[in-house]
């Protein structure tokens, strides 16, 4: 084998600054089309895209050339930049620092993925999984990352 071959599977979360909605349903589109694209430089394979107003998950697949801060780092930045400076927002979006990073087995990648696409149903009715989850601080920053 020439190259390296890995199956690196992450479950990322974060939340906007101090838990504002800011991610409405038309600036929600646009951030994750801007993520979706920042993975593609990146060549992170992106599998799912969901999260609600205050947040964002994502589940990617990461070679192992990118660090999973770095990516972080990456996907916020140019989000938060395309929001604030390509579609003038009504409203200055900014990310919280911190992040939650999950490490996901490939078995598990299905069940993942449906519970990030249907965030709007596990809000609705409750039924999160707080192992998918990072843990809140006292001002709604995750704890870890």
């Amino acid at each position: 084998m020439r190259a390296p071959y890995t199956q690196l599977y992450l479950h990322l979360v974060w939340a906007t600054w101090d838990r504002h909605p800011f991610l409405v349903p038309a600036i929600r589109e646009r951030v994750y089309e801007c993520i979706q694209a920042e993975c593609v430089n990146l060549r992170v394979d992106v599998i799912a895209i969901g999260g609600m107003e205050d947040h964002v998950h994502l589940l990617v697949r990461v070679p192992a050339t990118i660090a999973p801060a770095d990516l972080v780092k990456r996907v916020k930045g140019a989000s938060s930049h395309m929001v604030n400076h390509d579609i003038h927002a009504p409203f200055y979006v900014k990310w919280q620092g911190a992040y939650g990073a999950f490490s996901i087995s490939k078995r598990h990648v299905p069940m993942i993925r449906k519970y990030v696409l249907r965030q709007a149903e596990h809000h609705r009715d409750r039924t999160l999984y707080p192992l998918l989850e990072p843990p809140l601080g006292p001002e709604g920053a995750p704890m870890v990352g």
